[in-house]
């Protein structure tokens, strides 16, 4: 307990607390964090909701996916609600419960016919109804005349030959198993017993499988797929960057720079790096200049987004956010991440986002965003207002300005930007190029239509 004190509070604190923790508290901590703002950003935020979903279904007692279901449910509902803009905790929430619900379809399809709750049982011989007896069972017995037809009726005249019509003696399943020849009354000799539930020959599956430990370790590939994500799609970096070209970028970005930095290794190109003032420009100076960021600054976790561009001869420019539409003309395309895509292919991003591709879009110059499998979301936005997030006033208005702050009492410092789909022309995920008017299929592919709103 000593040891989880001496951490501060936030993503590395709260995994070195799940091993000892019960599980409530642990939930009950993660609620914290994230009202609290120390755990933000789209990947810390589907990290730790991804451990956190890992360890309720470890210790949820649960003998049937239904209820692991509404377990997950409830403690899905409650994460989203502590932190509603970050859209990859309701994402990773419902990539849970669809590996619950896969589990659950499996385990339905092994299930044999006879057991199924919704399978019609096989019907013992004796009990077959009238209609689906052959026509020998149900006829008078025959006679020895020539004909073989009973003596009390008329032989059926056929229409097209005028004699009499024979009909097959087999006309379904169930006369085949109904059939004399088909009960086995010779002692068993018959492949198929009258009244057998099941053939022998198909496979039981074992009544006490613990179906969690499936569901495990599908969250433990969805953790590997966070780790993984920024790699995958810097992987597609040489289909969009071709030598010669002058990229525009804003603010930094890990995923941004890998994407970047697979594009140096083969191609050589000049990078517009835009500063993104007041929230991120002073992180963006000390990765420009190869120094490493202010301690306590809160940014994402690269010391230097130039400095290896520059080590592979790459021209990087830093220019203030106020020439962004000055040197969008010479721009050949724009370069962003976001931290979320909703349904429509609309995208959350950094603060100062919509003014670039606003900029972009007068100039003709494509957008390509960057975004993992991750941070798409099934969201509908309704009220676009509801995605903006808003940070420290001080950034802005500094606290030690009193003459300013009494004129100004209504400031606000958005962290965040909602841009609309028209602004943007292509999305690079871990599965490739996407088009705007494509990505809500490729948003409906990652989730089950249950769980489409928590």
């Amino acid at each position: 307990m000593a040891a989880d004190l001496l951490l501060v509070p936030g993503l590395a604190s709260f995994r070195a607390s799940l091993p000892s923790w019960p599980v409530e508290k642990s939930i009950e901590h993660l609620i914290s964090l994230f009202r609290r703002r120390q755990i933000r950003g789209p990947k810390p935020c589907a990290l730790a909701t991804a451990w956190l979903l890992r360890k309720v279904v470890s210790t949820t007692r649960a003998t049937e996916p239904g209820k692991l279901i509404l377990r997950v449910q409830d403690v899905g509902k409650k994460l989203v609600e502590a932190a509603p803009r970050e859209l990859t905790v309701g994402n990773i929430v419902r990539r849970v419960l669809g590996a619950i619900r896969e589990e659950e379809e499996n385990r339905e399809a092994d299930t044999p016919l006879g057991s199924e709750p919704n399978s019609i049982p096989p019907t013992p011989a004796g009990e077959l109804p009238t209609s689906f007896l052959p026509a020998s069972a149900i006829a008078p017995a025959r006679d020895d005349s020539p004909l073989g037809r009973p003596q009390n009726r008329p032989a059926l005249l056929s229409q097209q030959t005028g004699g009499p019509e024979r009909r097959p003696a087999v006309t379904s399943m169930f006369s085949i198993m109904a059939h004399p020849t088909m009960r086995g009354s010779a002692g068993g000799s018959s492949p198929i017993r009258s009244g057998s539930s099941t053939p022998s020959t198909v496979p039981q599956p074992p009544q006490n499988t613990d179906f969690r430990a499936e569901v495990l370790e599908a969250i433990t590939e969805i953790v590997d797929e966070l780790d993984q994500a920024d790699e995958q799609v810097a992987g597609y970096a040489l289909d969009h960057i071709s030598s010669q070209e002058t990229i525009f970028t804003y603010s930094t970005s890990p995923v941004v720079q890998r994407f970047l930095l697979k594009a140096a290794s083969k191609r050589k190109f000049t990078l517009i790096q835009a500063e993104s003032y007041p929230n991120s420009h002073k992180a963006t100076h000390a990765t420009v200049i190869g120094s490493k960021i202010p301690e306590g600054y809160e940014d994402l976790d690269t010391e230097s987004f130039s400095k290896p561009l520059i080590a592979y001869g790459i021209t990087v420019l830093l220019i203030p956010d106020s020439s962004i539409f000055a040197l969008m003309s010479r721009a050949n395309k724009v370069i962003i991440s976001a931290t979320g895509v909703l349904s429509n292919g609309s995208i959350v991003a950094a603060a100062g986002t919509k003014p670039l591709v606003t900029a972009a879009r007068f100039h003709r110059v494509p957008v390509i965003v960057l975004a993992e499998t991750y941070k798409l979301s099934p969201v509908v936005p309704y009220d676009p207002f509801d995605f903006v997030d808003y940070g420290d006033v001080q950034k802005v208005v500094p606290y030690q300005d009193r003459e300013m702050q009494l004129g100004l009492q209504s400031v606000q410092n958005p962290v965040t930007d909602f841009v609309e789909s028209e602004y943007v022309d292509m999305f690079v995920t871990n599965l490739g190029g996407v088009a705007t008017g494509y990505m809500y299929r490729t948003i409906r592919d990652q989730y089950h239509d249950e769980d489409l709103e928590l």
